[in-house]
């Protein structure tokens, strides 16, 4: 999204229209869900996507014929018949989609305000009217943004109402004429160990919209060549660097060290965080000998259940990629889905 964001930001401040489209409601399988964006150019090119396929080619159509008339449109594709066979969309789910050509101040501020919440990364919830005839006083595609706090940050005024705070897990949803399109908080993926897993997993967790940070004490392996997706590299001690950190419930701290005397420090200053996730590597004999002294060293039986060891997903996975996938595929599980959500785990043995 926000590739998005900042190019329509980029458009309408160089004065020209920005054809927009969202998906605004989604019912059974489909290619995208609620909250996905897509701007369209006027040659067909585009940034973000929609899914692909026909459904998408139908859209950049539509947005190009919005070009210089007022207000949004709204239209609803099935994904069962025969043109979207032909292009593999045979999910037999339903895409609502609005599409605006987007112009002049009052767009250009309110996506400037959803820039500035996405950098924040603090989860925020967009308020989007598909159903006029249920919303007094407005037309489809008004907008309101609000923070992850429920408070208003830009849009329109009274247009539904107050969405409460962003609890675990919250849904797009459409009610009373108004799709609900929430966005979670960003999570901060610690990664304890700059060697070959910490690096593929740093680059594969960028890719998949987590916000790096490393945490080595060699300088020649947290740097930025090595590591260029991360937001932050951290050289020092490994024990006094994550005592320094502001670890919160939007933090995850994955260990990955050179060896289990630094993979065993890192843990006894991780477990007790409020970290949501502290993931360790290792086999399931270093990992109990690890539990074992800090256990003699004074870390509560409490702190050491909420570690997920071993890491990964039971991929069969051998090599460094394949591993950095599996652990990839487990954080995304468990922000996605949750700390309940049923995570079979590997075992990732290697470094």
């Amino acid at each position: 999204m926000r590739d998005v964001v900042k190019h329509v930001i980029g458009t309408l401040e160089g004065g020209r229209q920005a054809l927009f489209c969202q998906v605004v409601e989604t019912r059974g399988s489909t290619p995208q869900k609620a909250g996905a964006v897509m701007v369209v150019e006027t040659d067909g090119g585009q940034v973000g996507t929609l899914g692909g396929g026909c459904v998408e080619n139908e859209v950049k159509q539509l947005a190009i014929r919005q070009l210089d008339r007022p207000g949004a449109r709204i239209e609803s594709y099935v994904l069962d018949h025969d043109d979207a066979w032909a292009d593999g969309l045979i999910c037999g789910g339903k895409m609502s989609i609005v599409t605006e050509a987007l112009a002049g101040e009052g767009p250009l501020a309110y996506f400037q305000a959803l820039d500035g919440a996405l950098d924040r990364g603090e989860g925020f919830t967009e308020a989007v009217v598909v159903d006029p005839g249920r919303v007094p006083d407005s037309a489809v595609g008004r907008r309101a943004l609000f923070d992850h706090e429920g408070n208003l940050l830009a849009g329109e005024r009274g247009l539904g109402t107050r969405p409460a705070p962003l609890a675990e897990r919250p849904r797009a949803r459409v009610e009373q004429g108004i799709a609900w399109l929430p966005s979670l908080p960003r999570i901060r993926l610690v990664i304890v160990g700059a060697g070959h897993v910490g690096q593929a997993v740093a680059a594969l967790a960028a890719e998949t919209d987590f916000d790096v940070w490393v945490v080595d004490d060699r300088a020649r392996f947290a740097n930025v060549e090595r590591f260029p997706a991360a937001q932050r590299t951290l050289v020092g001690p490994i024990a006094e660097t994550l005592d320094a950190l502001d670890v919160t419930p939007q933090t995850y701290i994955l260990i990955v060290t050179r060896g289990h005397g630094h993979d065993q420090e890192a843990l006894q200053h991780a477990a007790p965080t409020a970290a949501a996730y502290v993931g360790l590597i290792g086999s399931k004999r270093k990992i109990r000998l690890i539990f074992e002294s800090l256990r003699e060293q004074g870390v509560s039986d409490e702190a050491l259940a909420r570690v997920n060891a071993p890491v990964g997903l039971d991929i069969g996975s051998r090599t460094v990629p394949e591993i950095a996938v599996s652990i990839v595929a487990e954080l995304i599980a468990r922000r996605n889905l949750g700390p309940k959500a049923a995570v079979p785990s590997l075992g990732a043995r290697s470094r």
